[in-house]
C-alpha cells in the first residue's frame, strides 16, 4: 500500500503539470495577444480551442485500454513542451492558420493528458482520502496557475515572451522525465463487452441526465467570466507586473487556501454541504466584478474582487472535484471522469462567446449576467446527492 504521504507527493506534481497549459490558455495567451492589439472578439473565440476538453471522452477508452496510465502522462508532457516552444515564433498581433494549429494540438495533447492523470489519480486514491487529496490536487492547480501565469507576468519585460515560451516548455519537458518515476497501480482492465456494458450502465444509471446537467452548470458562472478577466484588467490600464501579482499569483494563494478550507469542510461536513454551501460563495464573487466595472471603482476595489473570487473559486472547486471522483468507478476511472469532466468543460467552449458579448453588453452588464448563470445548478442538487449515497 502506497502511504497517504507519498500519495499527495504524486498528486501535487500531476496537477501542477495538469494545471499549467490552462494557465497558459487563462492567463497568459490573452495578456500576450492583447498586448499585440488582437481585437476581443479573436480573444474570446481563441477559447472555442479548449473544445478538446469538452470532447475528450470520445478518445478516453484508447487511454483507458491501451498502455498504461504513466506513459501516457509523460508521452503528453514531452508534446506540451514541443507546441509551447514553437508559439513565439509565430506573428502575434495577426493570428493565422499555423498559429491556430499549434494552439489546438497543444489543447488536444492537455486534454489527452488529464484524461491519464485524473484516471491514475482515482485509481491511486483510496476512498474517505478524497477530501484531503483534492484540497492538495486543487491547491498545485492554481500554483501552476500561479507560475505559468502570474509567474510569467514579472518576466515578461526583462526577458521577453520568446523567452517566456522557452521556460514554459523546458518546464513540461522537465516534467516529462519526473512522471517516469511514478508509482505503479493496480487497476483492473475489463475486456471490450465489460467495458461497454458497464459504461452503459453508469450512463443509464437513474437521475444520469439531472446529474450531468449538474455537473454542466455547477461552475458555468466562473467559467463565463473567465476568459474576460485578464482583458479587462489591460483594458482598465493594469501592467503585467500588476496582473501578475495581483489577479494570477496572489489569486492562486488564495485559490489554495480556499481550497484548503473547502478540503477540510467537505471530509467534515460531506460533499453535499460542500456543494451547496461553497457553490453560492462562489457566485456572489461575479456580483464583485460587476461592481467594479460599473462604477469604475478604483484599483484596490479590484484587487480585492480578484483575490475574493480566487478565494471562492477554491472553496466550490475543492467540492465539486470530490463529487466527481467519489461517482466514478476504478475499472473505468478514464472514460467516466473524462465523460463527467467533458460535461464540465463545455462551459469553457460557451466562454469563446465571452468577447462577443462584453463589445455587445459592456464589462458591468457581462459580470452581472455570468452571477445568474451560477444558479441553474441548484435545480439538480437532489440527484446529485443521491448519486453520493
Amino acid at each position: 500500500m502506497i502511504p497517504l504521504r507519498k500519495k499527495l507527493f504524486w498528486i501535487s506534481l500531476l496537477y501542477f503539470a495538469e494545471g499549467l497549459p490552462l494557465g497558459i490558455v487563462y492567463d497568459v495567451l490573452p495578456v500576450y495577444f492583447r498586448q499585440h492589439q488582437v481585437s476581443l472578439k479573436e480573444i474570446g473565440f481563441m477559447f472555442f480551442l479548449t473544445l478538446p476538453w469538452a470532447i475528450k471522452v470520445f478518445w478516453s477508452p484508447l487511454v483507458d485500454r491501451l498502455g498504461r496510465y504513466q506513459n501516457w502522462i509523460s508521452v503528453c508532457l514531452l508534446g506540451l513542451g514541443v507546441w509551447v516552444i514553437s508559439i513565439p515564433f509565430f506573428d502575434p498581433s495577426h493570428p493565422a492558420l499555423p498559429l491556430w494549429t499549434v494552439l489546438l494540438l497543444f489543447s488536444l495533447t492537455s486534454a489527452t493528458q488529464d484524461i491519464a492523470i485524473d484516471a491514475y489519480s482515482i485509481g491511486l486514491v483510496e476512498k474517505g482520502e478524497e477530501g484531503v487529496v483534492n484540497g492538495f490536487r486543487v491547491s498545485l492547480y492554481r500554483i501552476a496557475l500561479m507560475a505559468g501565469g502570474g509567474g510569467t507576468m514579472f518576466l515578461v519585460r526583462p526577458l521577453g515572451w520568446q523567452a517566456i515560451y522557452f521556460l514554459l516548455g523546458g518546464t513540461f519537458l522537465l516534467m516529462a522525465l519526473v512522471t517516469r518515476l511514478l508509482p505503479q497501480i493496480e487497476v483492473t482492465r475489463q475486456t471490450g463487452h465489460e467495458w461497454k456494458e458497464q459504461f452503459l450502465k453508469f450512463i443509464t444509471r437513474s437521475g444520469a441526465i439531472p446529474v450531468f446537467l449538474f455537473i454542466l452548470t455547477y461552475k458555468m458562472g466562473d467559467l463565463l467570466m473567465g476568459p474576460m478577466v485578464k482583458p479587462f484588467w489591460v483594458d482598465r490600464g493594469m501592467t503585467p507586473e500588476e496582473i501578475g501579482a495581483i489577479s494570477t499569483i496572489g489569486g492562486a494563494l488564495m485559490t489554495i487556501v480556499g481550497a484548503m478550507i473547502g478540503g477540510v469542510f467537505t471530509s467534515r461536513y460531506g460533499i453535499f454541504r460542500g456543494l451547496w454551501v461553497l457553490g453560492i460563495t462562489q457566485a456572489i464573487s461575479n456580483l464583485n466584478y460587476g461592481a467594479v466595472a460599473a462604477l469604475n471603482l478604483p484599483k484596490m476595489f479590484l484587487y480585492g474582487a480578484s483575490l475574493f473570487e480566487s478565494f471562492t473559486g477554491g472553496l466550490g472547486t475543492a467540492a465539486f472535484l470530490a463529487f466527481l471522483m467519489r461517482i466514478c468507478e476504478k475499472s473505468q476511472a478514464a472514460t467516466q471522469y473524462a465523460l463527467l469532466s467533458a460535461l464540465f468543460g463545455l462551459t469553457r467552449f460557451f466562454g469563446g462567446w465571452s468577447g462577443l458579448a462584453v463589445e455587445s453588453l459592456g464589462y458591468s452588464n457581462f459580470f452581472f449576467l455570468t452571477f445568474l448563470f451560477a444558479f441553474p445548478s441548484y435545480l439538480f442538487l437532489p440527484w446529485a446527492r443521491r448519486w453520493l449515497r
